[in-house]
């Protein structure tokens, strides 16, 4: 694809995203917007989720992947593709290259879930396994691109893949053309940048919001330095956006185009993908689920309609029950509580009968009685209740206090 800047001094067009949504006619879905009754009670304006976590692949990555190999020269085809990612980057990649015939290889860290392994493979990709994080496997990949001249596709730092990630954009504008708000995951930016070019050259008043996790927000300094600034060892669940730089080129995009980058905490994230799951019916990674975590943490700030980028949908199913318990402890639906009790016949039906008259529902009992800190005839028990909300947690403590239990966390 070639880039035209004579209207633009940004190094991605509307041009450049039209031409990538015909390219993709047929190849990418044009994935659904469903409203959210329950969030647009919240936000007090109609909020609407953009569905990508049922784009194939589970992400929207196929889009730009698909642009980047599509555009590559017949020699460069010739010599395969390769990439690093940790799972929809890779999924993407490896569906695109099979779509258009081109051999790719694949690095994933040791450490990666498997089925998206799994599915990596599945797509077509040769998998190569290496180093612990991210970071190592990029090196990988970029050392087998010098040694075998395949094509590194990186995951967001191409004008190809914004242009194909900013289709997203242009589909959002055709199913709601009354938006106000759009509200998206940044992590490299190539996503949040492709969305900005193709929305802002049509609506210059459509206000964008970018969402980051706190552990990984490389782009509130960055955007405050005037540079790509590196957050040294990013933490947090939402491996999509778990990037310690800001991609070159979309961040001056970013800079330009993004009103405001926002960021969310862990238990955020944890009560939007339980929200996302139960009120909306859909399954979305955490990462996916970052744009509904900045609307519940501060739902009065946003101007209607608003617009939520669900932007994928590929979570390990370890990962989603350690999540849910998550949000789940994190809107006080879920209690883990330690204390001692006299290690006699019944004692632990007498507790049990406390908490059934408050109508805690115990999910999990465990006994520890050989603990040197514990008398001769006492016992440590540890219980994980499902309760309903932070007002029947305290009720719960305050029953098994009255009851002379000594709760210790």
């Amino acid at each position: 694809m070639s880039y035209s800047t004579a209207d633009s001094l940004l190094p991605v067009t509307l041009d450049d995203v039209r031409g990538a949504q015909k390219m993709l006619s047929g190849v990418a879905r044009v994935t659904a917007l469903e409203g959210s009754r329950h969030l647009s009670q919240m936000v007090g304006a109609p909020v609407h989720l953009k569905c990508e976590n049922l784009q194939r692949t589970g992400s929207f990555k196929l889009r730009g992947a698909y642009v980047r190999i599509a555009g590559l020269l017949p020699e460069e085809r010739a010599a395969g593709v390769v990439a690093a990612s940790a799972g929809n980057h890779a999924q993407g990649v490896a569906l695109a290259s099979a779509l258009l015939g081109v051999r790719s290889t694949v690095f994933m860290p040791k450490g990666a879930p498997l089925p998206k392994v799994s599915a990596t493979r599945d797509y077509g990709a040769e998998v190569r396994l290496h180093g612990q994080v991210v970071d190592e496997t990029l090196t990988a990949a970029q050392e087998y691109a010098a040694e075998t001249s395949a094509v590194f596709i990186h995951p967001f730092d191409h004008p190809d893949i914004i242009a194909g990630q900013g289709t997203v954009g242009l589909e959002i504008l055709e199913q709601c053309p009354e938006v106000r708000t759009i509200v998206v995951g940044i992590g490299g930016g190539g996503l949040a940048a492709g969305i900005a070019v193709a929305v802002k050259a049509l609506r210059p008043d459509l206000r964008i919001v970018g969402v980051q996790a706190e552990g990984a927000a490389a782009y509130p300094p960055s955007l405050t330095a005037g540079r790509p600034v590196t957050v040294e060892n990013p933490a947090t669940m939402a491996d999509g956006i778990k990037v310690g730089r800001p991609g070159d080129v979309p961040f001056g995009i970013i800079g330009d185009l993004v009103d405001e980058v926002r960021t969310v905490s862990e238990d955020e994230l944890s009560a939007a993908l339980l929200l996302c799951l139960e009120r909306a019916k859909l399954v979305v990674e955490p990462a996916g689920a970052s744009p509904v975590a900045a609307l519940m943490s501060r739902p009065g700030s946003f101007e209607g309609p608003v617009v939520a980028v669900l932007s994928g949908g590929n979570v390990d199913p370890v990962l989603m029950q350690r999540v849910l318990r998550h949000g789940m402890a994190a809107q006080g639906r879920y209690l883990a509580v330690r204390l001692r009790l006299t290690d006699r016949p019944g004692a632990l039906a007498t507790l049990l009968g406390v908490l059934s008259v408050v109508d805690a529902n115990v999910l999990d009992v465990s006994h520890v009685r050989t603990d040197p800190r514990l008398g001769l005839t006492e016992a440590e028990v540890e219980l994980h209740l499902e309760t309903k909300g932070p007002a029947h947690c305290a009720e719960v403590g305050q029953a098994l206090r009255e009851a002379g239990y000594t709760v210790m966390g």
